[in-house]
């Protein structure tokens, strides 16, 4: 027809059904850009959900375990490892394995770990992200040992600390069957920076830590030779890291032949707190050699000490003295708001001296201090300690003191240092405070055979 045109008239207005298609078509991208959005959204709080994790652990062991599993989750994969290398950064010194079920580790059960051969090895000499979809066709694999479980895809990038290569991160086999995408290779690459600074902080954890220990030790008397009674002491520090205590105990051998015991607790977990208790501890030594003083008057002369000349912080106290008493010896004690000695014999009920306490030090210096005495036939321990032993947010305190009542009743024939011991070892405290414990032990024969 004259004047007609083939098609439709570009000015002419589109259709309605092209309106749908094209109105359909847009849709499709933004729902593909919202689910892509959402994706990225739920990896991103995948991986700080992950960096947290891994930054609450507090050793190193379980640092490294973490970054393993927390990795597997991030991108789905079956199995991870984690190779350490040697100080020289030849070959792997640690190789820390996940998802291997325990029939695939007995049947491997003979083989040596990985050193860093093969497709390990490329990684180390050449420590960008690798990925692979088919490690046996790598032209630097080796193989696997006999009855490993079959790996084709590997994700591998290298974690860094302070800038130097501390070890790999291999990833195997996504549990859809896929390979590892550039989006799973990113994610890994950030958690790998995340966890190299993890690395760092618990190794500088553990060195405070280490120093904080052996400065709270050397604060900390060796005990003398207490003859004709046996001594035993130890001292265990907090769980939580680089955590100084004011937990401390001494014993003395006076020049009336009485043993003066203390054991204490300054309030705090600080260097402060470390140092009050040092002072502390020097000052009551000075006093323990006038002679002829109860344990109350001794406390409260410290009291009056420390109060006109330090800022120590509160501090509570166990003093006693162990005296002769007839053929055996009595222990006689003032306690300055500190838990009770416990007594323990073998074949007996472990039994608390609850008595009454007289208030801690640094609170009234000139509130009354109360004496008590108690007999200490032959063969018996005695056993003070701090709250750190028997401490647990989640359980009664009278709870804690039977159990350690218990414990000491069927551990009271050991001998002292392996008794003492045993209670640090199993003792019901939940471990979040430091704690220390100091027992005396009276021979099995009365006075008359001690030498």
């Amino acid at each position: 027809m004259a004047g007609s045109k083939e098609g439709r008239d570009p000015e002419q207005p589109p259709s309605l059904p092209d309106l749908r298609l094209r109105l359909r078509e847009e849709l499709g991208r933004i729902d593909e850009q919202l689910r892509a959005l959402l994706t990225a959204t739920e990896r991103l709080q995948g991986l700080l959900d992950a960096v947290v994790a891994i930054s609450r652990e507090v050793e190193l062991p379980g640092v490294l375990h973490r970054i393993v599993t927390t990795a597997m989750d991030l991108v789905g994969a079956r199995y991870g490892a984690l190779g350490v290398l040697n100080e020289s950064g030849d070959y792997l010194d640690e190789f820390i394995t996940a998802g291997l079920s325990e029939q695939q580790r007995a049947a491997l059960a003979g083989v040596d770990l990985p050193r860093g051969r093969g497709v390990l090895g490329y990684l180390i000499h050449h420590p960008g992200p690798l990925r692979i979809e088919d490690i046996s066709s790598h032209p630097a694999s080796v193989g696997f040992p006999r009855d490993h479980p079959h790996m084709g895809h590997l994700l591998g990038v290298a974690i860094r600390v302070r800038g130097e290569v501390y070890g790999d991160l291999y990833l195997c086999e996504r549990s859809d069957g896929r390979p590892f995408d550039v989006h799973d290779e990113n994610i890994v690459v950030a958690l790998a920076s995340a966890a190299g600074i993890a690395i760092e902080n618990v190794r500088l954890f553990e060195r405070v830590r280490t120093g904080s220990e052996q400065f709270q030790r050397l604060l900390l008397p060796a005990l003398p030779d207490l003859r004709p009674f046996t001594a035993a002491a130890i001292y265990r520090p907090a769980a939580q890291p680089s955590r100084l205590g004011g937990d401390w105990y001494d014993a003395i051998l006076l020049p009336d032949g009485v043993v003066a015991v203390v054991i204490g607790d300054v309030v705090g977990h600080d260097l402060h707190a470390a140092a009050a208790m040092a002072s502390t501890r020097n000052m009551l030594r000075a006093l323990l050699f006038d002679r002829g003083s109860p344990p109350s008057a001794v406390l409260t002369q410290l009291d009056r000490t420390l109060q006109a000349i330090t800022d120590n912080p509160v501090t509570t106290t166990n003093l006693a003295r162990i005296e002769p008493d007839g053929p055996a010896w009595r222990l006689h004690w003032s306690t300055a708001g500190h838990v009770p000695p416990l007594l323990a014999s073998p074949g007996r009920r472990a039994e608390y001296l609850f008595a009454e306490p007289g208030p801690p030090l640094g609170v009234d210096p000139d509130q009354p201090r109360p004496d008590h005495t108690h007999p200490l036939p032959p063969d018996t321990t005695v056993v003070f300690f701090t709250d750190g032993l028997v401490e647990h947010p989640d359980h009664p305190i009278d709870e804690s003191l039977d159990q350690l009542a218990a414990l000491a009743a069927d551990h009271a024939g050991l001998p002292l240092q392996d008794f003492v011991r045993a209670l640090a070892d199993r003792h019901p405290s939940d471990g979040h405070d430091d704690m220390a414990i100091l027992a005396l032990r009276t021979p099995p024969t009365g006075r008359t055979a001690a030498p």
